[in-house]
C-alpha cells in the first residue's frame, strides 16, 4: 500500500473552491480529503494554483491531429474537409499511429486531460486486408496512451458502408469489416486490462455508416458487456436529408428503433435535431458530447445543448478534430456559442462547465469513478495556474470562473492520473519533448 499526501493550495470540492485541501492517495484513489489545511503537511507534494478533478476528453480522433493547419487553409465544407482527412488516414501504420497518438495522448496530458475516449474505426491496412492482429492499430492507441500516462476508452467503431445502402469507397475499406457480425467478432479480442486505465468501448460511425439492419448487433455487443456506445449523431443536416429519404425518420429514431439510446450510450455532436429527437434522447437519458472548436472549425452547426440537458442529456465535451486540445476552450465554447445564438447570457455556471468537462465526461467513457474529488474516487488531478497572465488577480471564491473563462491549457501546471504525477510543472513526466514528438510524427505522415 503506497500513501502520497498532496496539498492544493485550492481545491474544487462539490462544486465549491475551497483553500488548502490535503488529499491523501492510497493505491491511486482518494482515501481521505482534509479541508482547513493552511499549510502543507510535512512531505506533502504542493500544488500552486486551482485542483480540479481530471478532464475528460470524450470524443477524439487521433490521427486528426495531423490535419492542424492543414485544413484551414481555403473554404470548403464538411465533406472536403474530409477528402483531406482520407489522405492521412491511408498513409497510416501500426508503428506510425503509435507515434502520433503517444505525442497527442502526451498533448492532451499537458492539457489537464486524464482520460481520452478514442472513436477508433481505422482497423485495416489499405484495401482493407487485416493485420496478422486484427487489432494492430487499436493497440497502438492502448499502448500510446499508456506511454503518455492517460486512461483510454477505446471505443471500437462499427464503420460497414459510405452511405445507407452503399458499399464503402476505396478510402473506407480499411475501416469496415464487412459486417456488424465480424465487427463483433473482431471487437470482443480487445479487452478492459490494467486495472482502470483501459476500458473496451463500442461506437456506431453514424446511421449512414451501418446499415439500420445492423445497429442492434453493435448496441447489443455493448450492453451484453456494460460497455458505453457512442455514435456520430446528425452532425450534418446531408446525412439527416438521407436517412429521411432512405427509412422516413430522422437518424434519432431509426436509432431509437433499433435499441441504441440509452443511459450508456452517447450522442456526439447532436447538432441538427427536431423537438421529437430531443424528446427521445432526453428520456432515454442518452448523453451528448459536444465538440464546440471542431463543429465551429467544420462549420457544422451549434447543438441544441440547452434544450437536451433540459430534456435529461447528460452533457460531456470533446475535442475531437483537435483542432485545438483545451477542454477549458471547449467547455466556455459551449455557453459563449449559445450566448451567440440566444443573444442571451448565463446558460451554464462555471460549475456545471466544469461538471461537463469531469464528472459527466468519465461516466460517458464508463468510468463513473472518476471526475471528482472525494473519498474513493480515482486520484486523477488537474492544477491550473492562478497567477499567469490570463488568470491573475482572481478571487479566490470565484477562482472556477477565471479558470473557466478565462484560463488555457497553458495554464495546466499539474496532471495527475491514479496518484501518479504525469505532468509536474508544466512538464510531460515520460514524453519530454512534446513538441518534438509531435513534429517528427505528423512529418513522417506528410513525407
Amino acid at each position: 500500500m503506497q500513501l502520497t499526501t498532496y496539498w492544493a493550495e485550492y481545491a474544487w470540492l462539490d462544486t465549491n473552491v475551497e483553500p488548502g485541501v490535503a488529499l491523501d492517495v492510497t493505491d491511486g484513489r482518494i482515501s481521505a480529503v482534509r479541508q482547513g489545511v493552511e499549510t502543507p503537511p510535512p512531505g506533502a507534494v504542493v500544488l500552486r494554483g486551482l485542483t480540479i478533478p481530471g478532464l475528460a476528453n470524450a470524443h477524439s480522433h487521433a490521427f486528426h491531429r495531423a490535419l492542424r493547419g492543414t485544413v484551414q487553409v481555403g473554404s470548403g465544407t464538411f465533406w472536403t474537409w474530409r477528402d483531406v482527412m482520407y489522405k492521412i488516414a491511408s498513409r497510416l501504420t501500426p508503428d506510425s499511429y503509435h507515434a502520433l497518438a503517444r505525442a497527442v495522448y502526451a498533448e492532451m496530458a499537458l492539457a489537464g486531460i486524464t482520460a481520452v475516449g478514442e472513436f477508433h474505426y481505422l482497423h485495416h491496412a489499405p484495401g482493407g486486408t487485416p493485420y496478422a492482429d486484427p487489432n494492430a492499430m487499436g493497440e497502438a492507441l492502448i499502448a500510446a496512451a499508456a506511454e503518455a500516462g492517460i486512461r483510454i476508452t477505446l471505443l471500437d467503431t462499427a464503420y460497414l458502408s459510405s452511405g445507407f445502402g452503399a458499399a464503402p469507397d476505396r478510402h473506407q475499406l480499411r475501416f469496415s469489416d464487412g459486417t456488424a457480425d465480424a465487427w463483433a467478432e473482431r471487437a470482443s479480442l480487445l479487452k478492459d486490462r490494467d486495472g482502470d486505465d483501459v476500458r473496451i468501448g463500442a461506437a456506431i460511425h453514424s446511421v449512414r455508416a451501418v446499415p439500420a439492419d445492423q445497429l442492434a448487433t453493435v448496441a447489443s455487443w455493448a450492453a451484453e458487456r456494460g460497455a458505453p456506445l457512442h455514435v456520430h449523431l446528425s452532425e450534418q443536416t446531408a446525412e439527416n436529408d438521407a436517412c429521411l429519404a432512405a427509412h422516413g425518420r430522422t437518424p434519432t429514431q431509426l436509432l431509437a428503433d433499433h435499441g441504441v439510446l440509452g443511459p450508456r450510450t452517447t450522442g456526439v455532436h447532436n447538432t441538427h435535431l427536431t423537438d421529437a429527437d430531443i424528446a427521445l434522447i432526453g428520456s432515454s437519458t442518452t448523453g451528448t458530447c459536444m465538440c464546440p472548436t471542431t463543429e465551429r472549425d467544420l462549420a457544422d452547426g451549434i447543438g441544441p445543448a440547452v434544450a437536451l440537458q433540459r430534456a435529461g442529456s447528460p452533457l460531456s465535451l470533446g475535442s475531437d478534430s483537435h483542432a485545438v486540445v483545451d477542454l477549458l476552450e471547449e467547455a466556455r465554447a459551449m455557453e459563449l456559442n449559445e450566448r451567440l445564438r440566444s443573444r442571451t447570457r448565463g446558460h451554464w455556471t462555471a460549475a456545471a462547465l466544469l461538471t461537463a468537462a469531469t464528472e459527466d465526461g468519465h461516466a460517458s467513457l464508463g468510468r463513473p469513478d472518476a471526475g471528482r474529488i472525494e473519498q474513493g474516487a480515482l486520484a486523477d488531478l488537474t492544477t491550473i495556474a492562478l497567477d499567469s497572465v490570463r488568470t491573475a488577480g482572481p478571487v479566490p471564491r470565484l477562482a472556477a470562473e477565471t479558470v473557466v473563462f478565462a484560463a488555457s491549457a497553458a495554464d495546466v501546471r499539474h496532471t495527475i492520473v491514479g496518484g501518479r504525477h504525469v505532468v509536474r510543472d508544466g512538464a510531460h513526466a515520460s514524453v519530454p519533448d512534446v513538441p518534438r514528438a509531435l513534429a517528427d510524427s505528423i512529418a513522417a505522415l506528410r513525407g
